[in-house]
């Protein structure tokens, strides 16, 4: 069974740093596109980051490029999230999200498997 489960979230100051990992079971990071989003309490699921299948690709939302960098570790079959210089409207709870897509997307609704969401808060 293909399952996600993120990892890594916190509380932490305005100007620091967290890494989100996102783990997988049941398939292989490197045959799917992996994306990262975040939905802020009363606001819609956005797009923050993804990757594609080979890795040669990545996207960012545009408010976050410069601060935050997506990587993969196909021998832990794993994803993760940098996220530097954190702002207080970083504060979400982040999803990682797997599809077999040819090239990545930050729409969600391109997406067909979840993870369960860790929260990141960053205080001012």
């Amino acid at each position: 069974q293909l399952q996600l489960v993120e990892s890594g979230g916190g509380l932490v100051q305005t100007g620091g740093s967290l890494r989100l990992s996102c783990a997988a079971s049941g398939f292989l990071v490197d045959s799917y596109a992996i994306g990262w989003f975040r939905q802020a309490p009363g606001k819609e699921r956005e797009g923050v980051s993804c990757i594609s299948s080979s890795g040669g690709s990545t996207d960012y939302a545009d408010s976050v490029k410069g601060r935050f960098t997506i990587s993969r570790d196909n021998a832990k079959n794993t994803v993760y999230l940098q996220m530097n210089s954190l702002k207080p409207e970083d504060t979400a709870i982040y999803y990682c999200a797997a599809a077999l897509l040819r090239r990545p997307s930050l729409r969600y609704s391109d997406y067909v498997h979840w993870g369960q969401g860790t929260q990141v808060t960053v205080s001012s």
